[in-house]
């Protein structure tokens, strides 16, 4: 980009990641001038992927929902062009590893229904409860699409019959609510067993309701494995299709400011290589970190004060500490398939996590190659281990602050996430009982600063804002704001995470320009998620 070149488009969307690139995409398909602007070098935000000596690994995705043929994702995706990377379905789910059990939840819940039925017979009608309750879920998650609109885009009659059909939704789940945090869940689960063991199954939960879903979803065989090439393929394709339909993306282009005209916006500043540029524009969708649009992007006088102190209290899911593992042998010869395993052995208090000198628990592991056998040389495999802990600890990961508020990772830094996987290792070899650490090649390690440097996000969120009581009272999640012109999109818009969140943003953020510039195909979009086209 040359120094002084005038630069304009209809829409600047702020942020690169899946949601910033669905949005853009789903502009640029309309006939809209959408530029992205990217802080990175690579787009992709969470879903980013890096390759070395021949080992692929995924940065962050654990499974997909919704990204089947039938699934909303898929139906958005399908506005821009059918060409969009194939999701396979996932039939191993989720492997429960403790001390005393091993069970394993596949795309047939029955078949754990009935292990358990069959080591605790004792407990048989709560496990038929159990299941069921979960089973009655499942209609619910197909009708999926019919809750992707945000109400922001309707009139006062769709706004009324929306309203009805959320409360349908929310009725069979609003029982389970006060079954949240640590007692609550306990409560919960003696609702269902005698037996103390489902305690320990289910202590990597946060309520009850987590221990649900995931069988809901198991019921109606909507969990699945990233495509061919990696969740990276979606931001890949994105960004080939955004090119196509002539847009732009800027990498390495930081926004600095928001202008504004009468109240509303009409260009944005950002810099590039220590040289400012502006893009005149008359809609922003910024799909970054919030907290950092407010503070510093929008223009002072139309930041919300009450919102901001409101979002810098919500709840937010933790950041991790990422272990990536080159094998020099398949991962299932150590019994590592295609499922999640979350082991359950140790029960620690939350403040203890963080110490690499006591035992760990709460860890997730799952083999990337064991899903996709090509991202793995052959003969070979690779592990990903992951453990939820906080950006703050250890006064920020043994980090330094530069004058200018940028994060500087020095020595202390290194040496402190070379601890953690250490430790880390030995808790795998110790929960498996096999001799995983003779088979790594090497071994890559991911912190809630490496997390924080993919997006900016507040506290080094790994996905925003949690969905419960306190943040939906809160009222944290929206698209609009005070600045016309200006919409959310990302996981600041919604509660909730993951590409389907990411993505109904997006679209939500597109129909929201669409509405406002009165496009003859605002309907059209709306009618696809329905079904209707």
């Amino acid at each position: 980009m040359q120094k002084d070149q005038q630069l304009s488009a209809d829409v600047v969307v702020i942020g690169g990641g899946i949601s910033g690139l669905t949005a853009a995409a789903l502009l640029n398909n309309v006939g809209l001038k959408t530029i992205v602007l990217e802080q990175s070098a690579q787009s992709g935000g969470y879903l980013a992927k890096y390759v070395k000596n021949g080992f692929s690994f995924d940065t962050s995705i654990h499974w997909l929902n919704h990204c089947n043929s039938e699934g909303v994702v898929s139906k958005v995706f399908n506005i821009i062009g059918n060409d969009f990377p194939v999701a396979s379905t996932q039939h191993r789910i989720k492997r429960f590893l403790g001390k005393n059990f091993d069970y394993i939840l596949t795309s047939n819940p029955d078949d754990l229904k009935n292990d358990l039925i069959r080591d605790f017979p004792e407990d048989k009608d709560g496990i038929e409860k159990f299941f069921h309750a979960a089973k009655k879920m499942t209609p619910l998650f197909k009708r999926f699409h019919e809750y992707y609109r945000t109400s922001d885009t309707m009139n006062q009659f769709e706004k009324i019959k929306y309203n009805l059909t959320r409360l349908k939704f929310a009725l069979p789940f609003i029982k389970f609510i006060k079954y949240s945090g640590k007692k609550g869940k306990i409560k919960g689960l003696n609702r269902y067993f005698k037996s103390p063991v489902f305690h320990e199954i289910f202590s990597n939960e946060p309520d009850l309701l987590s221990c649900l879903i995931p069988i809901a979803w198991a019921y109606n065989k909507d969990f699945q494995n990233p495509p061919e090439d990696g969740s990276q393929s979606y931001p890949k394709w994105l960004e080939k299709k955004t090119h196509e339909l002539g847009g732009q993306i800027i990498n390495n282009a930081k926004a600095k400011k928001i202008t504004h005209k009468n109240g509303r916006c009409n260009s944005v500043i950002f810099e590039q290589k220590k040289q400012k540029h502006e893009i005149l524009c008359s809609n922003v969708i910024a799909a970054c970190d919030i907290i950092s649009l407010y503070e510093d992007i929008m223009p002072e006088e139309y930041s919300p004060k009450k919102m901001l102190k409101k979002l810098k209290s919500a709840e937010l899911y933790s950041s991790a500490i990422v272990v990536n593992i080159s094998l020099d042998c398949p991962a299932e010869k150590f019994g590592l398939n295609e499922e999640l395993i979350m082991f359950n052995k140790y029960e620690l208090k939350q403040s203890n996590l963080d110490n690499p000198e006591t035992p760990i628990s709460h860890l997730s592991v799952f083999s990337q190659s064991a899903r996709n056998k090509g991202l793995a040389p052959e003969g070979k495999g690779s592990l990903t281990i992951i453990m939820p802990t906080s950006f703050e600890s250890h006064n920020r990961w043994e980090t330094t602050t530069h004058e200018n508020g940028n994060i500087v990772r020095g020595d202390n830094y290194k040496k402190l996430k070379q601890k953690y996987a250490e430790v880390i290792i030995d808790r795998l070899e110790e929960f498996l009982k096999n001799d995983i650490r003779k088979h790594i090649i090497e071994y890559n390690v991911a912190t809630p600063i490496t997390f924080w440097r993919y997006t900016s996000n507040y506290g080094g969120s790994m996905m925003g804002q949690k969905p419960g009581k306190k943040n939906s009272m809160l009222g944290v999640a929206g698209y609009k704001t005070p600045l016309k012109g200006l919409y959310i999109s990302g996981h600041w818009a919604e509660l909730g995470g993951g590409v389907p969140i990411a993505v109904k943003a997006a679209y939500n953020a597109a129909l929201l320009v669409l509405k406002e510039r009165k496009h003859k195909r605002f309907k059209e979009y709306v009618e696809v998620i329905r079904g209707k086209v």
